[in-house]
């Protein structure tokens, strides 16, 4: 029926509202008003709006136009009106305290139409849903709270319907503004400290997700809105009010229901446990992650100069290279030496770009760090970051006030040694970026070792025609490589040094690769090892003989070729 009596003279405000309270099911022809509760004449909105209404009421005398004041559920809390028929009038339609406007209950009305649209909203006489407002205009607008930024009521202003027009809305729009305004001059002193906290970190680090909560005021910033789904933005808060209650205790990582991992980074400059007040920085984490292979024809991402093709080395070379590809700033973690600048430089210069490496020593030089400066002032800047976590306090926060300055005009990727949630880098620097991506150590890939020299040799050979037995291999193999592929590439550099061209035998690899010890050997225990070593070879590996130029038993050599896992 209503789409019937919907014709093009109609505002689509209007048409829009009567179809919802159709379907709300309101009568037309008659009025059926809950008295829902007593108005809570204490309230904030109440204090605020009430030196508001009281001087509109005061202006307008005996004016036919009533002020009336609503609970974000349409409930009325206060009315105003000097006109003695009007009064009548709006007890008639039970436009007083304790009775809803919603829509859901009065249809189309200037208080309900303008909480459901959050917009304000003027009805005029027939335009109203139900026949017993034709003799009324109403001008509703919403009132919206400052600091959290929700609908807390409505403030309208209904007068006779030859009365009501622009004015009226004007009006309504205005005083609804000071209702707002007496609303954040009224805000407790921890909502006005959590909301200067929450500006200023998002001013500080715009590219940092932001939550900050304090009683009952909640703020996320608009990166965080759209990074994490809605279902887990939920998860996300009562975590943090959580983290809140329990004390902050560093960071915390706890994985969202829809599989995500995240961590909370307290901005411990503006939290207050004991008032209930903190302000978190949220980082995306890649543990719980599922790996994503999605490449053309199944095959995984290929960076340039980079060898390896286990699976864990292949998986955090991909998401390494799918985050740079997307703009992504990232973070990679993982022992030193294990290829975690290799990666980052060699996917960031995939696109054909020039990528700066500033190392943690150089950033220690106050002069490297206004180097950097100039660099990221530049649009389109890549800039890699080796070992942040080594930095001291104050490098780290001038390091970080100049990215927080360039979050959308270039690109950094920066690398950790490894898991310090409490250290002042996850605190100060690490928000700043989106993902961290672990990368696994020589020793839990040493499949890998079957690319990784040949592509060594070739970098450090300049030419020279050298390959590796498979004798030799094995003995690679068999090494630990704490020192990682740095330590693997100082090796096969040390070999170059003795030997150009043809096989490389197990002779020719050094002591250290022809002893694998089950432990990490003190550096006497190193020296040792690699004279036994060299007294074999001189020797023909005849361990008497060995035993006899050293100097020592063949009782105490073989106990030192046993323990140091020396091996021809």
């Amino acid at each position: 029926m209503v789409d019937e009596l919907i014709d093009d003279g109609v505002r689509s405000t209007i048409s829009t509202s009567w179809r919802r309270s159709r379907d709300f099911n309101v009568h037309a022809d008659r009025l059926d008003l809950p008295f829902v509760r007593e108005p809570n004449l204490e309230s904030p909105l109440v204090m605020a709006a009430r030196p508001v209404i009281e001087q509109i009421a005061a202006d307008m005398g005996t004016d036919p136009v009533s002020v009336i004041l609503t609970s974000p559920d349409g409930v009325v809390l206060m009315r105003a009106a000097g006109h003695r028929k009007l009064r009548s009038t709006l007890d008639d339609v039970c436009l007083a305290p304790g009775y809803s406007y919603s829509e859901e209950h009065a249809g189309t009305n200037g208080i309900g139409t303008a909480l459901e649209s959050r917009t304000a909203t003027l009805v005029r006489g027939s335009e109203h849903y139900a026949e017993c407002f034709g003799s009324l205009s109403c001008a509703g607008a919403p009132i919206t709270h400052p600091v959290s930024g929700a609908v807390v009521g409505a403030l309208d202003l209904t007068g006779w319907v030859e009365e009501g027009g622009a004015t009226l809305l004007s009006l309504a729009k205005s005083a609804s503004a000071q209702v707002e305004r007496r609303l954040l001059e009224l805000a407790s002193a921890d909502e006005a400290r959590v909301v200067g906290a929450y500006l200023a970190t998002c001013r500080r680090s715009p590219q940092l997700m932001v939550i900050a909560l304090s009683g009952d005021v909640l703020l996320m910033n608009q990166r965080l809105r759209e990074r994490i789904d809605p279902g887990d933005q939920s998860a996300l808060i009562e975590l943090a009010v959580d983290q809140t209650l329990t004390g902050l205790g560093g960071l915390r990582v706890a994985t969202l229901p829809g599989g995500g991992a995240v961590r909370l980074s307290p901005i411990t400059e503006f939290c207050d446990p004991e008032a209930g007040m903190a302000v978190f920085g949220v980082h995306l984490l890649d543990v719980a992650e599922p790996v994503v292979r999605a490449r053309q024809g199944g095959r995984t991402t290929s960076l340039p100069g980079v060898a390896g093709r286990s699976s864990s080395w292949q998986q955090a070379c991909d998401r390494i290279a799918r985050y740079v590809d997307g703009g992504e700033w990232v973070v990679v973690s993982g022992e030193a030496g294990s290829g975690r600048t290799t990666s980052l430089s060699a996917a960031a210069r995939r696109g054909g770009g020039t990528v700066r490496v500033f190392s943690a020593a150089g950033l220690a030089d106050p002069a490297v760090i206004d180097d950097l400066a100039a660099e990221v002032d530049a649009a389109g800047f890549s800039v890699v970051l080796t070992d942040v976590d080594k930095l001291a306090d104050d490098q780290l926060t001038d390091i970080a006030e100049i990215l927080a300055r360039r979050p959308e005009d270039g690109w950094v990727g920066a690398t950790v040694t490894g898991s310090h949630p409490d250290s002042f880098a996850a605190a100060v620097l690490l928000p700043l970026f989106t993902h961290t991506v672990p990368i696994p150590a020589l020793r839990h890939r040493i499949e890998d070792l079957d690319e990784l020299v040949p592509t060594l040799l070739r970098q450090l050979g300049r030419g020279a025609d050298l390959r590796v037995s498979p004798e030799a291999m094995r003995q690679l193999s068999r090494c630990s490589w704490p020192g990682n592929v740095a330590e693997l590439r100082q090796t096969l550099r040390e070999v170059l040094s003795r030997k150009r061209s043809g096989v490389i035998a197990v002779s020719d690899l050094p002591p250290s690769c022809r002893a694998v010890s089950r432990r990490k050997l003190t550096r006497i225990e190193s020296l040792e090892r690699d004279e036994i070593v060299k007294s074999l070879e001189e020797n023909g590996y005849s361990k008497a003989a060995a035993a006899e130029a050293l100097g020592i038993s063949r009782a105490t050599i073989y106990r030192k070729i046993k323990e140091f896992g020396i091996s021809r």
